[in-house]
């Protein structure tokens, strides 16, 4: 089972700060804006997953989520920590 922590939501390349790695998808606009919304109403319910990767955490899912906090103006963002394989 991953280990669930709050993540610091903001760019830069502290250990406890997210780097969003190589984002194979782009963001949806739309999506972004339902995912917000719901954060908003009910707070985020589903962690994003990073992986450990040196000096920092790479994202591995839940890029939309992660720009939703980031949008809301949030600090931190719920993640777990998982052991992934790099691509």
């Amino acid at each position: 089972m991953a280990e669930q922590h709050l993540m610091k939501a903001t760019r830069h390349q502290d250990r406890r700060d997210l780097h969003p790695g190589g984002a194979r998808q782009p963001l949806d606009p739309k999506k972004l804006e339902e995912i917000a919304v719901s954060i908003a109403d009910i707070r985020q319910q589903t962690p994003i997953l990073v992986r450990p990767d040196k000096e920092r955490y790479v994202l591995v899912s839940g890029l939309h989520r992660l720009e939703a906090c980031r949008a809301l103006g949030e600090t931190t963002v719920l993640a777990n920590i998982v052991q992934a394989r790099k691509h």
